[in-house]
């Protein structure tokens, strides 16, 4: 059993780099398309020599393979390459961006775990209440509305019409050694409530309809009416018997919407123009910054497939019918 399930997580885990690899791959080969970025290096007076020697410089003169061979070469040591726009390794940009979008998204992360859960479990138990349908129909708006449009309406309201929160900005700073943060100030606190709502109610009303639909399927089977015949009171059935049951199908869903958190991010950064990698990528894009792209994208594709697989790990070792399978 043991030897089998260790044969499980070896495939698993050449299966994530085989996706990496395939990722890295498309990733780059879309890069050509985007532009060529000499033409923004170079002035009006260039020659043909200049951008003949540039060319040469960045190693874009060589074949595709090669350029592909020598950023995997450099992505395992982490190195990236230098930025064609600020002319600094693009690790060393990387490390000082990705404390904000990862902020942005554990902040979010939590909101819409927490959130999601206490309005699934509450409109699951009061699902003929009031409260439970007002809830339900509210949440229809973190469904049906896209991101950005969402992130807009609430700067007009609370940005522009109240006047209580920025609407841009990261705010004022705290740095522990490399990590930055924004928590720990009250500029910063005030800062990331608007751009975490923006890019968690999506993920909020998807977790809370789901953990009110286990919750409903939960509560109708044969040991939850039992446990309510044996007199036990309704705090206990709901929260120790059918919430216990009900989360375990949540785990998947809910480790794969962290990584779409991170991944999404780059819209909301855009709205709030919220100084992470999702809004250094835009930039990128519009000075056909191949190597700050090439390294976003594979941070992205990292946290990803680390998620998943970190996932279906968890689910593994929780449910036994799996290893079952596993094995």
């Amino acid at each position: 059993m043991g030897g089998r399930l260790l044969n499980y997580i070896i495939r698993r885990v050449f299966q994530s780099v085989l996706v990496l690899l395939v990722v890295g791959l498309v990733a780059f080969s879309m890069f050509r398309f985007v532009g060529d970025p000499v033409d923004n290096m170079l002035g009006q007076e260039r020659t043909d020599a200049d951008i003949e020697r540039l060319r040469a410089v960045l190693g874009l003169d060589q074949p595709f393979p090669v350029q592909y061979w020598k950023f995997l070469q450099g992505a395992i040591d982490g190195n990236f390459g230098v930025s064609y726009r600020q002319g600094r390794p693009v690790s060393e940009i990387i490390v000082e961006r990705l404390p904000a979008t990862l902020e942005l998204a554990m902040v979010s992360g939590f909101l819409a775990i927490m959130v999601g859960i206490i309005l699934g479990v509450y409109t699951a138990i009061r699902r003929d209440g009031w409260g439970s349908n007002v809830i339900m129909t509210v949440s229809l708006i973190g469904v049906s509305l896209p991101t950005f449009l969402i992130g807009i309406l609430l700067i007009y309201l609370f940005s522009v019409e109240l006047d209580l929160l920025p609407s841009f900005g990261r705010g004022e700073v705290t740095h522990l050694g490399w990590w930055s943060t924004g928590l720990l100030t009250a500029s910063g606190l005030k800062a990331i409530i608007l751009p975490a709502i923006t890019l968690g109610l999506y993920q909020m009303t998807l977790i809370m309809r789901l953990v009110r639909a286990e919750m409903l399927e939960v509560l109708r089977q044969d040991y939850v009416r039992f446990a309510r015949a044996r007199g036990l009171s309704e705090r206990v059935v709901n929260f120790r018997h059918a919430l216990k049951n009900t989360l375990v199908p949540v785990i998947t869903v809910t480790g794969l919407q962290l990584g779409s958190i991170i991944a999404f991010a780059i819209i909301t950064e855009t709205v709030f123009q919220w100084p992470g990698v999702g809004l250094l990528f835009i930039n990128a894009i519009q000075f056909v910054d191949i190597p700050v792209m090439a390294a976003y994208l594979m941070l992205i594709s990292v946290m990803f497939v680390g998620i998943n697989l970190a996932v279906d790990l968890l689910y593994v070792a929780i449910d036994p019918r799996l290893r079952g399978e596993a094995s």
